[in-house]
């Protein structure tokens, strides 16, 4: 089921772009034009896939799954988490965490108690945790570009859309009233490509920039949390180092 935000925030965009027009004394079917929408959409579209690599177009395809869904926040269960297995890991050692693993919530922290597990020290398992972290970022900042990218082009398609449509409006320059429709109809384009940019395009690599940063949020947490285990943290003292970096981090929410 799609996030109830998302699929608000694009209803009601084209609720004002519907609503002005009937408001202005204007039909709703002028608003729908098949040449307009195959210049802006194909356009677009074929710019995007010239410009973007096959890695790039999978990741935006992840990333549009990723947003069918309300993204789960951890961050208060975190701490509460790690300062149980602390606990395990005091009274048991390092090795019976690997009992809770299947508990775990993500593969990311699944990994990083795999690591705490296997001995790794302070600067191996500092500098593994974040190449992963990374990786995944890196790759996921790439698919919201291949949004950018196509927001970037949507808006010229819309202009050449109106170029291609005053061209074939000027051929009616004996006919008044065919004139002024076509050029009507001419820039129904321009409101296609800007509107595909910014109700559609752009907010979506938007919101998946901010998705990705607060996933850097919960890994960080994590992070910070399996060093505290590896260094043998009182536990009670893990949990408040990690409330505290929530703390830190609410106001820029």
């Amino acid at each position: 089921m799609m996030d109830r935000l998302v699929l608000f925030g694009l209803l009601l965009g084209l609720g004002a772009l519907v609503g002005t027009q009937l408001l202005e004394g204007g039909h709703v079917a002028a608003l729908l034009q098949g040449p307009a929408a195959v210049i802006v959409g194909l356009g677009t579209l074929g710019a995007t896939l010239f410009s973007s690599t096959g890695e790039a177009l999978a990741a935006a395809r992840r990333e549009l799954r990723r947003m069918r869904l309300p993204a789960a926040d951890r961050r208060h269960a975190i701490p509460t988490q790690f300062r149980d297995l602390a606990f395990i890991a005091r009274k048991d050692g390092l090795v019976a965490l690997e009992r809770h693993l299947a508990g775990v919530p993500t593969p990311f922290m699944q990994r990083a108690l795999r690591h705490v597990i296997d001995g790794c020290d302070e600067p191996q398992l500092r500098a593994l945790l974040r190449a992963d972290v990374d990786a995944r970022i890196r790759a996921r900042l790439v698919g919201a570009s291949v949004f950018e990218t196509a927001g970037g082009y949507a808006p010229t398609m819309g202009i050449l859309g109106a170029v291609l449509g005053l061209v074939r409006a000027m051929e009616s320059l004996s006919d008044p009233d065919a004139l002024g429709q076509g050029i009507a109809v001419a820039f129904i384009a321009t409101i296609y490509g800007v509107g595909l940019a910014n109700l559609l395009l752009l907010p979506v690599a938007t919101r998946i920039r901010r998705q990705v940063e607060d996933a850097v949020h919960e890994e960080e947490m994590v992070i910070q949390g399996a060093l505290g285990l590896q260094a043998g943290i009182a536990p009670r003292m893990i949990e408040r180092l990690l409330l505290a970096q929530i703390q830190s981090e609410e106001p820029r929410a």
